[in-house]
């Protein structure tokens, strides 16, 4: 496996903080090594980020509320997610990965409900290992409509289209990470920008607005995504969410200082209620913070 860079470990304060009750729609946790063994066959291994450190980044940052979300390196063994959850409390979720559905049971299923986890993160990239047959995939739909869970979408690198019949058309609550991961030089033209738009026309989709500073082309400050977030806040004010991605995995440059990823956040959306909204009441709704 490659050597992919480490989070930044010193978290400065934003330039001004968030609203109270502030939500990290995503964020993963790993490791130590020693407790939680990387599953055979895993695309990647990320150095180690503890929820301890996690915590530290949220606390810096004045971030209240957070989703840790399984990554593939753990696959349907859910053990690090379950130790974080009861360690950092009730103000935080759990994301599953959708492996869960072919390795575990239903009493390993509702173990992860009653810990938190209320939704499952999906992936079609056969690259990461982590992509269940289309019958697995059905019955995984079906569980996550009886457990009352969201569905999340984890992009390609060049975007949603290639796989948007896989779950355009479900009619559960269905979470499109990371923007759909368009590309910024192709403005409204876009393919996956088109789609989103026309996802989050349904009504039961939301999007992430996260990792800006990867799916930018101009590089940091990362302005030519600002369009992109703002089409998506103009469509569906009511379904958008941010998350941190921390502790940013696979990363081949040097992830940014977590601070200037909510400031970009203040940039797509300069207004106080849009940011009410995307950071505190829709997050809130989705991920059942209101429960």
């Amino acid at each position: 496996m490659p050597d992919y860079l480490a989070f930044d470990p010193n978290p400065r304060r934003p330039s001004e903080p968030p609203p109270p009750h502030t939500c990290d729609a995503q964020f993963h946790v790993l490791g130590p090594l020693s407790k939680y063994p990387v599953r055979p066959g895993a695309a990647y291994q990320m150095p180690t980020a503890t929820w301890e450190a996690a915590r530290r980044v949220h606390q810096a940052l004045g971030i209240e509320r957070g989703v840790i979300v399984q990554t593939t390196t753990y696959g349907a063994d859910h053990a690090v997610v379950l130790d974080a959850l009861a360690a950092m409390g009730p103000n935080y979720r759990g994301c599953a990965n959708a492996l869960v559905f072919a390795d575990a049971n239903d009493a390993y299923l509702d173990k992860l409900h009653a810990a938190g986890v209320r939704g499952a993160r999906f992936s079609f990239r056969q690259a990461l290992g982590a992509v269940l047959s289309d019958a697995a995939y059905a019955r995984a739909i079906a569980r996550i409509r009886e457990l009352g869970w969201y569905a999340k979408i984890q992009p390609e690198k060049d975007g949603i289209v290639g796989h948007a019949e896989k779950f355009e058309n479900l009619d559960i609550p269905v979470l499109i990470d990371h923007m759909g991961r368009p590309d910024p030089t192709r403005g409204r033209d876009d393919p996956s920008l088109r789609k989103m738009l026309e996802l989050l026309s349904k009504g039961n989709f939301w999007v992430q607005l996260s990792l800006g500073e990867k799916t930018s082309r101009a590089g940091h400050p990362w302005d030519d995504v600002i369009p992109i977030a703002r089409a998506y806040i103009e469509a569906a004010p009511e379904r958008c969410v941010w998350g941190s991605d921390w502790p940013h995995p696979v990363s081949v440059v040097q992830p940014p200082n977590d601070a200037e990823l909510l400031e970009l956040l203040y940039r797509y959306a300069p207004d106080a209620e849009e940011r009410q909204r995307i950071l505190v009441t829709n997050p809130a709704k989705l991920f059942g913070f209101d429960e």
